[in-house]
């Protein structure tokens, strides 16, 4: 069973805090070389020291995963420094409005959709376009237990809902080109993103009753399957879903 990420390179989202950090230097200890991308690039400048200090190599790029002009930009400048890309890992997500599914208005679910479901498909086509031409790669998609049984963010649900559907068409379509599409979807886990949730007692009360392991996760719990599904370890999994919820969606 092979594990090592050597000679392999990342190329992941939102990887300035939370999951996408964590994942990142889960991935660079296994060997691989990193680029990593958020929208704030002192803050993935910080990640990045971090990167290198493991002896991998790392290039962070300030760029908007929702926008199709820096989607592009973002590729070439990966191609450009590495010449290739082994590995994406759809990480960068937001939602702006606590807002119901009745009360929402056409921005907060346009900003959602644009990130989280239209980016991640656009920036997949654009490095699956690359990895046909190279013999294969793994594509890997953080959506969220969210997408698999409704929450209390109504429009995130259905942005993740979506992205896992197209985690498997994906998967299905580029099977021949030697790429597989999986994704990890994240319980309640302790990052930035999330405090909202997690540090409302009420809210943090009703998640736990509903998970088995009564506790929410720390990003780096999500590090095992992230890495196990860019290596050749998961050479015949193709369009799964890994839960990593303690429990929550049985």
């Amino acid at each position: 069973m092979d594990l090592s990420l050597k000679d392999k390179v990342v190329l992941i989202t939102g990887a300035s805090r939370g999951i996408g950090e964590a994942a990142a230097l889960g991935l660079a200890q296994a060997g691989a070389d990193l680029a990593i991308a958020s929208r704030k690039l002192p803050d993935l400048e910080k990640v990045a020291e971090e990167i290198r200090k493991t002896g991998s190599k790392c290039l962070a790029i300030s760029a908007h995963a929702g926008k199709m002009d820096e989607i592009s930009n973002l590729v070439q400048r990966v191609l450009a420094e590495y010449g290739k890309i082994d590995i994406l890992v759809n990480n960068a997500a937001t939602n702006p409005t606590m807002a119901s599914v009745m009360d929402v208005d056409e921005r907060g679910w346009d900003a959602i959709m644009n990130l989280n479901l239209k980016g991640a498909f656009f920036l997949s086509q654009a490095v699956a376009r690359t990895m046909k031409e190279k013999g294969g790669g793994k594509i890997i998609n953080v959506v969220s237990v969210a997408g698999i049984t409704p929450d209390i963010l109504g429009v995130y649900s259905i942005s993740k809902a979506a992205l896992i559907m197209a985690t498997k068409v994906m998967a299905q379509q580029w099977a021949p080109f030697n790429i597989r599409v999986n994704a990890v979807a994240p319980g309640l886990t302790k990052t930035r993103f999330s405090e909202a949730l997690w540090k409302n007692p009420d809210i943090l009360k009703i998640a736990m009753s509903r998970t088995p392991m009564a506790r929410p996760a720390e990003p780096e719990e999500m590090v095992g399957a992230i890495v196990y599904l860019a290596t050749d370890a998961s050479s015949y999994v193709t369009g799964q879903i890994i839960a990593i919820d303690g429990g929550y969606t049985i």
